[in-house]
């Protein structure tokens, strides 16, 4: 059963194969979904460029998350192409990567503590305050988060702070949204290795102790939570708002 048949989703935060959003949009078109996706610079859009192709689009559209005027133009860009949509996925964070080791109160400063808060957070809002427009009765919104934002990880600092702002977000964007039929959740991704994950100081030990401990004695892939994106976006989860979904192989009960 294909459970996207017709829907047009709009996809951000893919670098490369490896990306959790390449696979979340590998599964997405697989049930039949129609797809579009953003870059930030010129240097991601050519490795962009090539790998969707295999997702039969060529809808690449520029956003600079930190920007408003930018978030705006990537809407009325995607407009003349798709009158409305029915999903946005937000895969976007970013932290300095000297943030992602030693202490947390060593290392952190305002700076650093706004960019990592825009970019992270306040970027899933702002897609959804110049999306809502577009979107069609019934869409989804999704986001990426991980179980640092409710627990205090080794050298997950900032980002964990960041990423429970996210899960905030989600909940009274669901408030908010909800009359208009629009509902919005969060995966929280078990341990996945990607560019951004190998920036944070001993993931290794992190993605072995997640495998060995977690109920399920595995860890997940990208594979996996694009299954989880799949129904967060289909017909079949209507009634599911303002939740985040642990898909971590249980280790959160742990």
């Amino acid at each position: 059963m294909k459970l996207l048949s017709g829907k047009k989703i709009l996809i951000t935060g893919i670098t490369n194969k490896m990306s959790i959003a390449y696979g979340i949009a590998k599964t997405m078109y697989e049930h039949d979904a129609i797809l579009s996706f953003t870059y930030q610079n010129i240097k991601i859009k050519n490795k962009i460029k090539k790998i969707i192709k295999e997702f039969n689009s060529t809808l690449l559209i520029n956003c600079d998350v930190t920007s408003d005027t930018s978030i705006k133009k990537l809407f009325l860009t995607l407009s003349k192409k798709w009158n409305t949509f029915d999903c946005i996925v937000h895969s976007i964070a970013y932290s300095p990567n000297y943030q992602l080791y030693g202490s947390y109160i060593d290392s952190i400063n305002r700076n650093d503590f706004k960019i990592v808060h825009d970019v992270t957070s306040y970027s899933f809002v702002a897609l959804a305050k110049y999306g809502i427009n577009y979107l069609n009765s019934g869409s989804s919104l999704i986001t990426i988060s991980y179980l640092g934002s409710q627990r205090a990880i080794q050298n997950y600092n900032i980002m964990g702070v960041a990423k429970a702002s996210l899960e905030s977000n989600v909940r009274y964007m669901s408030k908010d949204l909800g009359p208009m039929n629009i509902r919005v959740n969060a995966i929280s991704s078990g341990p996945i290795k990607t560019i951004s994950s190998s920036c944070i100081k001993n993931f290794r030990r992190v993605f072995s102790d997640n495998a060995s401990n977690s109920p399920l004695r595995k860890n997940v892939t990208i594979k996996d939570i694009g299954n989880v994106a799949v129904f967060l976006s289909s017909n079949l989860s209507s009634s599911i708002t303002g939740q985040i979904i642990y898909a971590d192989g249980g280790f959160s009960i742990i």
